[in-house]
């Protein structure tokens, strides 16, 4: 099985407002960026779109280690809370739902396909492929013809 490392990182100007990702991919030494920018979006949606991003690129099943400066991702992987949240109907408690339900869906599946492991990184720490995701991110946000995310629900 082939061995990936994933970077991720996501931006949004205003929370909601314009927002982009950016990941890198790296594989046997060889890197693969990409990026994307929306109208109308959160940052947790960016961080998740990264990571699913990165992940459907690949056209097989992978050993992937992901890197991502997102702690509501990285938590709500590594502590379990995000199958808690599908097992109880998508909701975080008795009464207040999970939020990005359309994101999670389809992240959980790419996990399914994939071998992951997630860690955490520090945001904005100096560490290189962290702040190329960033800037990756930032110029997708800013960028002229942006996408619609279909799934963002204005709250």
């Amino acid at each position: 099985m082939k061995k990936v490392e994933l970077y991720t990182d996501g931006a949004c100007s205003g929370n909601p407002g314009p927002g982009g990702y950016g990941a890198l991919l790296r594989y046997k030494g060889k890197t693969k960026e990409i990026s994307r920018g929306y109208r109308k979006t959160t940052n947790n949606r960016m961080e998740l779109m990264a990571i699913i991003a990165g992940l459907e690129t690949l056209h097989e099943s992978c050993q992937v280690d992901i890197y991502s400066d997102s702690r509501y991702i990285v938590d709500a992987v590594n502590q379990g809370w995000v199958n808690k949240w599908q097992r109880n109907g998508w909701m975080r408690n008795k009464k207040e739902p999970a939020k990005n339900i359309d994101l999670w869906t389809r992240l959980l599946e790419l996990f399914e396909k994939h071998q992951i492991t997630i860690q955490w990184l520090r945001g904005h720490a100096g560490h290189a492929e962290n702040e190329r995701c960033d800037e990756l991110a930032v110029r997708a946000a800013s960028g002229k013809s942006l996408a619609e995310d279909t799934g963002f629900i204005d709250s």
